[in-house]
């Protein structure tokens, strides 16, 4: 789907600029890093070009998740030269979004290694780019968490509010959400943590507690539910929040606040299948 809708968006009713090659013309090109950075999205990468041209060949040099260095070729194409062209800004715009995305996750999961902190996505990503940055995610050593509205529950202020109190929301989808699917509850002080211990809560998400107040949060909590934290938290932040000895840190500049990774596509050779003479 991701391919389909970024392909018609750039092609529309076709390449004009590439209308200058002749149809038939084959050719062959590779991919450069510009700096060092994790490798991801290699199949929206490839299914750009395979939709253009179903024979084309890609031989990647560097595996999905690996560090490119730059000045790395990452790996060579060899296919029809209008597909090839028609198809480079997509599939770079997939391949350097999504590396930019599981570069930074790394950056955050090596920065709390050592801790039990798990590092965790949130639903702030790119629009129409949920499945493909969760997937980075997982790639530079993160963990998902709900892909949407419809296979997680979680419990904010404005639930709270509408529904009476946290005890009473929480003994409602106790009762109504299906087996097997989470349910978590957001919290934004020790008074609200304690009343949603003893209403029952496994899964608390903490809003913006200081250091101080997450660590009284796993104190009280001592091993009865999962704390997560959440709100704020940077690359110079993590890991002091990560030693307070919260589970779960979710961080929702992951996938929002991407910066794309420089890559350059440039033709190698080229072979005119129009100019060999018919026998």
């Amino acid at each position: 789907m991701n391919v389909s809708a970024a392909l018609d968006e750039d092609l529309r009713n076709g390449d004009l600029t590439a209308q200058l090659i002749p149809p038939m013309q084959t050719a062959s090109a590779s991919v450069i890093a510009r700096q060092e950075a994790v490798l991801c999205g290699t199949l929206w990468f490839e299914e750009c070009f395979f939709r253009l041209d179903p024979n084309c060949k890609i031989h990647w040099a560097l595996p999905e998740g690996g560090t490119m260095l730059p000045g790395q070729q990452l790996c060579e194409i060899e296919g029809n030269a209008h597909a090839l062209l028609s198809a480079e800004r997509c599939a770079l715009n997939f391949l350097q979004t999504l590396s930019g995305t599981a570069t930074l996750v790394r950056r955050y999961v090596e920065a709390v290694a050592g801790t039990k902190a798990k590092i965790m996505d949130t639903r702030k990503t790119l629009p129409g780019l949920r499945m493909a940055q969760k997937h980075a995610v997982l790639v530079g050593g993160g963990h998902n968490q709900r892909i949407g509205l419809f296979d997680g529950v979680l419990i904010k202020e404005n639930h709270i509010t509408a529904a009476g109190s946290i005890g009473l929301v929480l003994e409602k989808a106790f009762r109504i959400t299906p087996a097997g699917v989470s349910i978590q509850i957001e919290v934004e002080d020790l008074a609200q943590l304690f009343e949603a211990i003893s209403a029952g809560a496994k899964l608390i998400l903490l809003d913006n507690f200081s250091l101080v107040d997450m660590r009284l949060a796993v104190a009280h909590a001592a091993g009865r539910v999962e704390l997560e934290a959440s709100g704020g938290i940077t690359l110079e932040t993590v890991r002091m929040v990560a030693e307070t000895g919260v589970d779960r840190i979710s961080v929702g500049a992951l996938t929002k606040d991407v910066t794309a990774i420089d890559l350059s596509m440039r033709f190698t050779s080229q072979y005119n299948l129009e100019a060999i003479p018919a026998r």
